[in-house]
């Protein structure tokens, strides 16, 4: 279906800076979230929204679209979006629109040769005869996950202009801090009052994703000691090569390079060091509990082997687990997956239920106790200057939600 307000919505929303920022200590970690969660407010007021609501505890806007039938046993159903972009360059984004894309290399600057090519990016092909929505090359896009944002509203635009459409009661968040992996763990599920919900923070059209990684972060600190490089023998200890040491203990092929599906990785994001003092910053994932306790155990047995080289403990690891595998929750209640899917053929689209590589707000509100499957939203490449949404798939993803809302009056 094609929706008026769609491609408008979105690019307006990409073109707030909403970045997150893991060294804050605020909630939302950043500023330019608050006022973003303010516009959103206005425009959920001014469709005629109920119940919207800031909470400065958290940094969610909540709202509800009131059920269209008197059915009391209906499932209240709960959509979710976040409103920070990732770490890469969002200021003065500028959204470029190709309709018609014929399906060949597209120049994103041509000042600084940078080009969005399905020679790197098979996926392009898929798009051919569509409407993309790229950078201009120097920033990233925001669809992950400006996207979400905007086909959640434009699908409660849609419902509120079409009362004879039957639904239950909807309620929708959209919060902060999902790309630094804090934005839900201050979350009140009490307070959505949901029976389960979505999170639309996918890929291409048809992702249906009720499985994530476990998640760890790993900051590992050595302590080196520096004496003058001339008198240097059987005294100096050098941290840059301790951290050197210690990253080669842990298995080189395990790495986001060399895995897909369900295979788990470590990966180094860090690393800063002088002789004296060194740190080295990995992220662990692994769907299997097993295996991620597993991987997290190794740390500290390459880390207790090199302190056993020394008179002192050179090695230091710090462990914090991040967010677990939504599919231990979910799977005790199918309702969300099996809607999802159905409304999903309803519409002609094939449901590609897979793992995420990665994870979601979902996986951390499904172990508050709402079950929280993850939704398409559309766009590829996240993260970066080739990132791209088709608008199409924003199309296919409200048709989705609507669906959803509509079959959910069905549900007992």
């Amino acid at each position: 279906m094609k929706y008026e307000e769609l491609l408008n919505r979105f690019t307006r929303y990409v073109k707030f800076e909403t970045r997150s920022d893991e060294t804050s200590q605020t909630v939302p970690s950043t500023q330019t979230q608050v006022e973003f969660a303010k516009l959103l407010m206005e425009e959920l007021m001014q469709l005629g929204l109920e119940q919207i609501d800031y909470d400065t505890n958290n940094g969610f806007v909540t709202a509800t679209l009131p059920a269209s039938t008197g059915e009391e046993q209906t499932p209240v159903i709960g959509f979710i979006a976040h409103m920070d972009t990732a770490d890469f360059n969002a200021e003065n984004v500028r959204p470029q629109i190709i309709e018609n894309y014929d399906g060949t290399a597209i120049v994103l600057n041509e000042e600084e040769n940078i080009i969005l090519s399905p020679d790197d990016f098979p996926n392009l092909k898929n798009y051919h005869g569509k409407t993309l929505i790229t950078t201009d090359g120097t920033t990233l896009l925001g669809s992950d996950d400006k996207s979400g944002i905007a086909e959640i509203i434009t699908a409660l635009d849609y419902l509120l202009t079409h009362p004879d459409e039957k639904h239950g009661k909807i309620r929708v968040a959209f919060g902060p801090d999902e790309e630094i992996g804090v934005g839900a763990d201050l979350f009140d599920v009490d307070h959505f009052g949901a029976d389960f919900a979505y999170t639309l923070d996918g890929g291409p059209v048809g992702e249906l994703e009720y499985e994530s990684f476990n998640a760890a972060s790993a900051r590992v600190r050595f302590k080196g000691k520096n004496v003058h490089p001339g008198t240097a023998k059987d005294t100096l200890v050098n941290a840059n090569k301790l951290a050197l040491q210690f990253d080669q203990h842990l298995p080189q092929e395990e790495v986001p390079e060399k895995t897909e599906k369900r295979e788990g990785f470590f990966h180094l994001i860090d690393m800063k060091g002088t002789v004296e003092e060194a740190h080295l910053n990995y992220i662990v994932r692994d769907h299997d509990k097993e295996l991620f306790e597993k991987r997290k155990n190794l740390f500290f047995e390459i880390a207790e082997k090199m302190n056993a080289g020394y008179d002192e403990k050179r090695v230091e690891v710090m462990l914090k687990d991040q967010y677990y595998n939504m599919r231990e929750i979910i799977e005790k209640d199918m309702r969300p997956v099996e809607l999802a899917q159905k409304a999903m053929e309803n519409l002609g689209i094939i449901p590609n239920i897979k793992p995420i590589r990665g994870g979601t707000d979902g996986s951390k509100i499904s172990f508050m106790g709402l079950p929280t499957p993850n939704l398409f939203a559309g766009g590829e490449n996240f993260h970066g200057r080739y990132e791209f949404v088709a608008l199409e798939s924003m199309e296919a993803a409200t048709d989705v939600i609507i669906e959803i809302a509509k079959l959910g009056t069905q549900q007992k």
